[in-house]
């Protein structure tokens, strides 16, 4: 470890994935602004959020194969160059279009920097203390798209929505500086044979399960033939996929991940804490603005004390997975999860910001306790070798899990709120109006209340990865 200058190392990742994670976000409360400036429809808006995931979904399974081809500073500098031109073409947007180029070309950094993050910092720390550095990343991947909306509410409300990215633009700069003077090259390339079916199909597989999920939440339905046809096809081309990778030397993307048990429940866990942190985070901004009538501002206030306290314990949950393990974390968390999940589920007009802001709190406790501490312990248990894999599955599978989260929460709420509205006999009323979309809301919390039990029943097989307390090799 001691040839690596890790600070250094671990500044350049955490400043340029909080601002590529910031930005994931901050878009959300500007949606309102760019649909009137644009003279678009919500669902092309809606397109800002799904491009990206859609990039991510696609770039990301093929980064276990990026990494093995360039060096740590090639890619880290590609990855900031991309946030920074995508960025920049953000920022002097004069057309949706253009916005939606940069959107694609952020994402395109970001989906090269978080597996190039995940995989340096596997490399350069030893694995009992993995636990406390990847807490640090928590706090950033975590606390960036928490404070998101606050930040973007507060810029938009005396300034235009270029700023939230001309505010970025300086923060990747320093990146990018301090990141070409401190960069090392942690690993050495083995420039694998590549394989286009393999590409082409993982393509094609991943872009059509996000594409077929994000339609549905988008307001399209389940029955449309477009999000039906999306779904099959992406399925079947990752059955093929999978197939192909078990069948190669070389493969693409190594599906022996998959053979360490602790790796597939890390996996798991890591998926419903985004399932339900995602849902979430669409459900109570939509709660606060159209139940509460509370403006962007002062919704992305009151869900500012999770996203902070949920930041600040990340480190601390991670030095608390050193020493312990991950089953003391994990369970309670769990349990926290599903607690406060029970309680939104009984929100209404009358609700305090109060009972809001609690829960938001109870919520984001339990997840810091899941997420770093599962991940970490799956990760420690693969091979040096496999760790590109590893981080390509748990990354690509993440998106997955946001977009299959975030469309099933949408869906739910949308045929809640008609169910309400069959059995009302005053249409007309603005009241009933609300009582409907607040009913929908609370069916979707239903949803994520089983995803929690379930997350909760795969947290009891976790056990501790037995590691050496010696360098990584």
């Amino acid at each position: 470890m001691s040839e690596f200058r890790v600070v250094p190392i671990l500044v350049s990742f955490l400043i340029a994935g909080f601002i590529g994670l910031f930005s994931e976000t901050a878009l959300n409360m500007a949606l309102g602004s760019l649909i009137k400036d644009f003279g678009i429809h919500e669902t092309t808006a809606q397109w800002l959020t799904t491009g990206y995931l859609l990039t991510l979904g696609i770039l990301v399974p093929v980064s276990g194969l990026i990494l093995q081809w360039f060096t740590t500073r090639q890619l880290f500098i590609v990855s900031i160059a991309l946030s920074i031109i995508g960025t920049l073409i953000a920022a002097l947007a004069p057309t949706f279009e253009f916005l939606m180029i940069a959107r694609v070309v952020q994402a395109m950094g970001t989906a090269l920097m978080l597996p190039l993050m995940f995989n340096t910092i596997l490399i350069i720390v030893p694995p009992y203390k993995r636990g406390k550095i990847m807490g640090l990343l928590g706090l950033v991947i975590m606390f960036a798209p928490a404070v998101g909306p606050t930040l973007s509410g507060l810029i938009l409300q005396s300034l235009s929505w270029h700023w939230i990215f001309w505010i970025s633009l300086p923060f990747l700069v320093i990146a990018l500086i301090f990141g070409s003077v401190f960069m090392q090259n942690v690993s050495t390339p083995t420039k694998p044979k590549i394989d286009i079916v393999s590409i082409a199909l993982s393509t094609i597989g991943f872009g059509g399960v996000v594409y077929g999920f994000s339609s549905a939440g988008e307001g399209g339905g389940w029955g449309e033939p477009i999000v039906i046809i999306s779904i099959a096809v992406g399925l079947l081309s990752l059955v093929l996929f999978s197939i192909r990778q078990t069948k190669m030397k070389q493969p693409m993307l190594n599906l022996r991940a998959f053979k360490y048990p602790m790796f597939v429940v890390g996996l798991l866990l890591v998926l419903v804490s985004m399932m339900i942190i995602l849902s979430s985070m669409i459900l109570l901004p939509l709660y606060l603005q159209s139940s509460l009538a509370l403006s962007t501002f002062a919704a992305g206030l009151l869900l500012l004390p999770g996203g902070i306290i949920n930041g600040l314990l990340s480190p601390v949950m991670g030095s608390l997975f050193d020493r312990f393990g991950p089953k003391w974390l994990v369970i309670p968390g769990l349990v926290l999860v599903t607690a406060a999940l029970f309680g939104f589920s009984t929100i209404d007009l009358e609700t305090t910001s109060a009972f809001i802001v609690a829960m938001h709190i109870v919520i984001m406790i339990g997840v810091s306790m899941i997420m770093m501490p599962a991940q970490t312990n799956g990760l420690n248990q693969l091979p040096p070798e496999l760790y590109p894999d590893g981080t390509a599955i748990m990354n690509t599978l993440q998106q997955v899990a946001g977009a299959i989260g975030t469309a099933v929460a949408i869906s739910i709420l949308s045929s809640g709120t008609e169910k309400y509205l069959q059995n009302v006999t005053d249409l007309a009323n603005p009241a009933n109006q609300l009582l409907a979309f607040t009913s929908g809301v609370q069916d979707a919390f239903v949803f994520a209340i089983v995803v929690a039990i379930v997350g909760f029943i795969i947290g009891l097989f976790i056990k501790r990865v037995k590691v050496e307390q010696q360098q990584a090799s």
